[in-house]
């Protein structure tokens, strides 16, 4: 039987419904992930078997790998964690701004970690895991990510269309790069920064000589995270779970392949030879660089954020807060 408070919340439903449309008060459920079709690709993830799990309480997302550690950003707790891939442990966590957001990077002997909650970039020392550094400039989106050059790091910091370059001698903002609106990750290949405009769907290069962009190329819908590997950028799109292949020497898109992971978050890296693939409920996708097809697929529970380095898949799993670290498994022999 219903109670009072009950029957009062289905007649005040019901009349929301009415007055402003059946689901108003709802968000859009999220697309579909529908994956690859090709038989034999697909496959449960319960099939592979890490060889370390990460406990990291909280919400474990974004990934850098360094010569001796592995980090993870942690939104919630305003904390980064090492994980250290000789013992297989968790060594330390580093309090840094707060909320971490918008990828990791690492260079010049420094984490470099984005904060959306007060709009600024956290440097941590490597050698003894302490900030050294704030920096005064903000992530334009908490879907984003940081790059690092041979001599600077780069943030994308207004949803406008602006780019900071940053100093990591000075740890001051040196310039400021005009790129199409809309634009949220970044990554250095191939002598230049490469910018991802969801808005926009394009590419662009950016010449860290003159601080201009030279050349824009169009993707698939909604570009989002990036990578650069094989002589190519790699763009996973939000908007059709498609991945685009750029040229870099061409400034041209070599191909688009379809992984079928479309909504937002997930995450893209190249290592190993392939480029790799994450998203919730298809939380690992492997793309052979040289086919340019998804030759392999794992579906079920976990992924959002990867990386791969130290011979490993280093997968993140934010609902059950913890880490996989995963050997690549062989590829398919046909």
């Amino acid at each position: 039987m219903s109670s009072p408070f009950t029957t009062f919340l289905l007649c005040s439903t019901a009349f929301s419904a009415l007055l402003w449309g059946a689901d108003a008060s709802k968000t859009p459920p999220p697309p579909v992930k529908p994956g690859v079709k090709t038989p034999g690709v697909q496959q449960p993830i319960t099939v592979l078997k890490p060889d370390a799990v990460f406990p990291v309480e909280g919400v474990p997302d974004w990934v850098a790998i360094g010569k001796d550690s592995v980090w993870i950003g942690n939104k919630p707790k305003n904390t980064v964690h090492r994980l250290d891939p000789s013992t297989n442990k968790v060594v330390t966590s580093v309090e840094v701004g707060k909320l971490p957001c918008a990828g990791l990077a690492i260079g010049f002997d420094s984490l470099w970690v984005p904060n959306c909650g007060d709009k600024t970039i956290s440097r941590v020392a490597l050698k003894d895991n302490k900030v050294i550094a704030t920096v005064n400039v903000g992530p334009a989106d908490t879907e984003g990510a940081i790059a690092v050059s041979p001599d600077s790091v780069w943030m994308l910091s207004e949803t406008s269309g602006r780019m900071a370059r940053i100093d990591p001698d000075t740890n001051l903002q040196v310039a400021t790069i005009n790129v199409p609106p809309g634009s949220y990750a970044a990554i250095y290949g191939d002598g230049a920064i490469w910018v991802s405009s969801t808005e926009k769907n394009q590419v662009a290069r950016v010449d860290p000589k003159t601080n201009l962009v030279t050349d824009l190329i169009e993707t698939g819908p909604q570009p989002r995270f990036i990578t650069f590997g094989a002589g190519s950028v790699w763009t996973l799109n939000q908007g059709d779970g498609t991945v685009t292949r750029i040229d870099a020497a061409k400034k041209t898109v070599a191909s688009t392949i379809e992984v079928g992971v479309p909504g937002t978050g997930g995450d893209i890296a190249f290592g190993e030879g392939f480029v790799w693939v994450t998203a919730k409920g298809i939380p690992l996708s492997r793309i052979d660089a040289t086919s340019n097809k998804v030759v392999q697929q794992w579906i079920g529970l976990g992924g959002d954020s990867l990386r791969v380095g130290l011979g490993a898949i280093w997968l993140t799993n934010a609902k059950e807060q913890n880490v996989w670290r995963i050997k690549p498994p062989a590829p398919p022999t046909n």
